[in-house]
C-alpha cells in the first residue's frame, strides 16, 4: 500500500471521506509532482473524486456507481475549503421541509460569489448566486436548519427562506407551477413574522409573487405578512417574467391581481 494509499484509509477510518491537497501534502511531505501523479492515479482507479480544484472525496465501494457520495455529506467541507458560506435550498430543500412533489434531480446551493456548477458522477450540483447585501443578513443560523448526515452537518434554508428562494429563482424551482406546489405544500409551516422580516432581502417582485402564490394555496396568515411589500408597489409585475406573449400587443392585456399588483401571464395549477 503507497503512502497516500495509507493516507485515505486513514481519512475513512478517522471518519472523513473528504480532504485537502494541502492536507495530504503537510501529512505525508511528498514533491508536489509526486503527490499530483499519485492523486491521478487514485482519481482514475475511482478510489477518489475530485469536484473542486485542490479537493478530493474517499469513494467507498458503495459510492462507485453514482461517482461520489451524496453532495450532502461532503457540501459543508468544501464550502469550508473554498472559504465561502452557503445554504442548500429550492427543491431539495422543499423536499427536506416535507414538498413530497418534488422529485430533486439536482442538488441546489445558493451563495454570495458567482460559482460554476459542476457534475459529479451522477451528482448534478447547481450554484446560484445572491448579493452578499442580501446574502449576509438572511444566512444566519436563526433561518437555517442542519442537515444531519454521517460526516456532520449542512446548512438548509429554513421554512421561510425556501419559500423566498423558490419565488426568486423560481425558473430553477420547477417554473411557476414548481414553485405554486412547493407553496402549498409548505407555506403554512413559515412563521409569519419571519416571513415578514427575511422577504425585506428580496426584490420586490419576486416577494409579490410568493404572496400571490401563498394566497391562492389558502395560507391567509403567511399571505397577510407579505402584504405591505404589495402596498409598497408602484406598478404591476408579471407572475413570470420570462414568458413573453406571441403578439406584443397582447402584453398588457393580462390580468392583474390588484392585492398583490401581479399581472397573471401564466396559469398556475397546483394539486390539492
Amino acid at each position: 500500500m503507497s503512502p497516500l494509499e495509507k493516507f485515505v484509509e486513514n481519512q475513512l477510518l478517522n471518519g472523513r471521506a473528504y480532504f485537502s491537497r494541502e492536507d495530504v501534502q503537510n501529512s505525508l511531505g511528498l514533491k508536489p509532482e509526486a503527490l499530483a501523479a499519485a492523486l491521478t492515479r487514485l482519481v482514475k482507479k475511482r478510489r477518489l473524486a475530485n469536484p473542486r480544484h485542490g479537493f478530493y472525496l474517499v469513494l467507498r465501494p458503495e459510492d462507485q456507481v453514482a461517482g461520489a457520495p451524496d453532495p450532502a455529506r461532503w457540501i459543508d467541507p468544501l464550502m469550508k475549503h473554498q472559504g465561502l458560506d452557503y445554504r442548500i435550498s429550492l427543491l431539495r430543500a422543499a423536499a427536506f421541509h416535507g414538498s413530497s412533489h418534488q422529485a430533486a434531480m439536482v442538488f441546489q446551493v445558493i451563495v454570495p460569489k458567482q460559482l460554476r456548477d459542476l457534475e459529479i458522477g451522477r451528482h448534478r450540483l447547481q450554484f446560484l448566486y445572491q448579493r452578499p447585501i442580501a446574502f449576509e443578513p438572511v444566512n444566519q443560523p436563526i433561518h437555517l436548519e442542519k442537515l444531519k448526515s454521517e460526516a456532520g452537518f449542512a446548512q438548509m434554508a429554513g421554512v421561510e427562506l425556501t419559500l423566498l428562494d423558490c419565488s426568486r429563482y423560481f425558473h430553477k424551482a420547477g417554473g411557476i407551477n414548481g414553485v405554486a406546489q412547493i407553496v402549498k405544500d409548505i407555506g403554512g409551516k413559515a412563521d409569519p413574522r419571519t416571513l415578514s422580516k427575511v422577504a425585506d432581502n428580496y426584490e420586490n417582485s419576486s416577494v409579490r409573487r410568493l404572496g400571490y402564490l401563498l394566497d391562492l394555496a389558502n395560507h391567509v396568515k403567511q399571505a397577510r405578512a407579505l402584504e405591505f411589500f404589495a402596498k409598497k408597489a408602484k406598478s404591476a409585475a408579471p407572475l413570470n417574467p420570462s414568458s413573453r406573449p406571441l403578439i406584443k400587443l397582447l402584453a398588457g392585456q393580462h390580468e392583474k391581481d390588484p392585492k398583490w399588483k401581479i399581472m397573471i401571464n401564466e396559469p398556475v395549477e397546483i394539486d390539492f
